[in-house]
């Protein structure tokens, strides 16, 4: 049996064993994969609460007694972190749920948000040994509880470490920027935080809907790391407001987790069309209450919304619509379902919600009135040809297809590059490659000593648990360099 950890705080009662449970190898046959309770859409499209709600404490336990605790565990492989992922759900089957926490916190700085926003089915879960006889474990939801039930129990604790002299800067505050300040903080360096909006969380914020995240979650965790000793600078541009040098003079080490937040053109005849957005804009504007955020106001109650692309921002982009009042939502997506990249989950939540989706449908213009106005979106039906030299088979145009989508407003979630700084600024001293990400080294520096990167700024838009991952390397990377000089 794993070993027992501290006790729960006020001498909380442990769930008893379950013998029957725990011990076979064969529980997965006994027991189906339980989903976590979801409210239904009805409900949910008339607010941004979260949609799933946590396993009770009996459910938690039966769902990871489900893991047959694989000698050879793929889902640590498939997870980028390297989640404990069979000892803490042999914890959780034990009722051991503050030293299954715990173990979840040893190789994640933010297993609440990963488990509510990684796409399990494409990482861990879909790695799951499970999947050749019968569904996988539970593991986001899991990892979901336990966490939630160590916040609940007052037992995530914070590491006061003593202070060690030096002082790094962290510029962005979404996951990459908050993991590495965390990391760093349990080192004791002192570590401030540079945000250019006036709420700090990044994407987490102002680009993942509440229906996913809700920002009290976030806020919960910016709350662990200010008792850490990190500090905030919020609505601080860096590299308008404050200069490369002037941090690289004033702290040891600088962290750059500025994101890949600038949109890809739509490049479509109609492009200047009144009624395209980008997808970003629209996000921050339904999420975020903040000045800073701006843009010109995206109406879509009672209008026709169109959104471009497959991604997971095209299905927050549906599902925020809906929930705005939008009379139609309708994903226009030039490859099948197969080769869609968006959540399987976001898709069939979207579905339950009421969005539309068309797929092998190649937006190829935007049609406007003659006020200037959008009015539709001009399509080609697509069919897939032969498979290329990887094995993916590239949509093709089918001859004579053309058909048009009416649409009031056009929203534009095609993806994103790295943010590019000032021409005149001294970031643009620092190497990139030819998509505009920061190089970096295996330590995660780029070609400025001392100056380190990860996350987007560096792979462009990607998950939060490789930006999770990217973070925790640099902070490792900036201790060695630090300890070196």
């Amino acid at each position: 049996m794993p070993a027992r950890g501290p006790g729960p705080p006020g001498n909380l009662p442990r769930m008893p064993p379950t013998p029957q449970l725990q011990s076979s190898k064969y529980a997965w046959s006994l027991i189906g994969r339980a989903a976590p309770p979801k409210r239904p859409a009805s409900e949910r499209v008339g607010d941004f609460l979260e949609i799933y709600a946590e396993f009770d404490e009996a459910t938690a336990r039966a769902q990871a007694a489900r893991c047959i605790q694989c000698p050879n565990p793929l889902c640590m492989t498939g997870c980028p972190l390297a989640n404990r992922i069979p000892e803490w759900m042999a914890l959780t089957a034990e009722g051991l749920f503050l030293e299954a926490a715990a173990l979840s916190r040893a190789t994640s700085n933010l297993p609440e948000i990963c488990s509510r926003v990684c796409p399990q089915e494409k990482l861990c879960e879909g790695a799951c040994i499970l999947n050749a006889r019968t569904d996988p474990v539970a593991i986001g939801a899991v990892e979901r509880f336990i966490n939630e039930y160590a916040f609940a129990h007052g037992d995530v604790p914070v590491v006061q470490a003593p202070a060690n002299g030096r002082k790094v800067a962290v510029v962005g505050s979404g996951p990459g920027g908050l993991v590495c300040a965390d990391e760093l903080a349990q080192l004791g360096y002192g570590v401030t935080i540079f945000e250019s909006q006036l709420i700090p969380g990044g994407l987490l914020v102002n680009g993942i809907p509440a229906f996913k995240l809700e920002k009290r979650l976030v806020e919960r965790r910016i709350d662990v790391l200010a008792r850490h000793g990190v500090e905030f600078r919020l609505g601080v541009k860096v590299g308008w407001d404050v200069s490369l040098a002037g941090l690289r003079d004033k702290f040891d080490a600088v962290f750059l987790a500025v994101g890949a937040q600038k949109p890809k053109p739509i490049d479509l005849p109609g492009a200047e069309l009144h009624g395209i957005v980008d997808a970003l804009p629209f996000l921050a504007q339904k999420n975020v209450d903040s000045p800073l955020v701006g843009g010109e106001p995206v109406e879509v109650r009672g209008r026709r919304v169109a959104v471009l692309g497959g991604g997971d921002t095209a299905m927050d982009c549906l599902r925020t619509a809906v929930r705005c009042g939008a009379s139609e939502t309708v994903c226009l997506y030039r490859r099948d379902f197969a080769n869609m990249p968006g959540s399987r989950k976001e898709y069939a939540n979207a579905l339950e919600e009421g969005a539309r989706f068309g797929f092998l449908t190649n937006p190829v213009a935007v049609l406007g009135d003659d006020r200037g106005n959008v009015a539709a979106v001009r399509c080609l039906r697509m069919e897939l040809g032969a498979p290329d030299a990887s094995g993916r088979r590239s949509p093709r145009p089918v001859a004579g297809s053309e058909f048009d989508v009416p649409a009031d407003v056009v929203i534009v979630a095609f993806g994103f590059d790295p943010v590019s700084f000032p021409a005149d600024s001294d970031f643009a001293s620092v190497a990139t490659d030819k998509w505009g990400g920061l190089k970096v080294d295996e330590n995660q520096m780029t070609s400025l000593p001392g100056v380190f990167s990860g996350g987007d700024s560096v792979r462009g838009p990607s998950l939060v648990v490789h930006a999770v991952r990217d973070a925790r390397k640099a902070a490792l990377g900036i201790h060695r360099y630090l300890g070196g000089r």
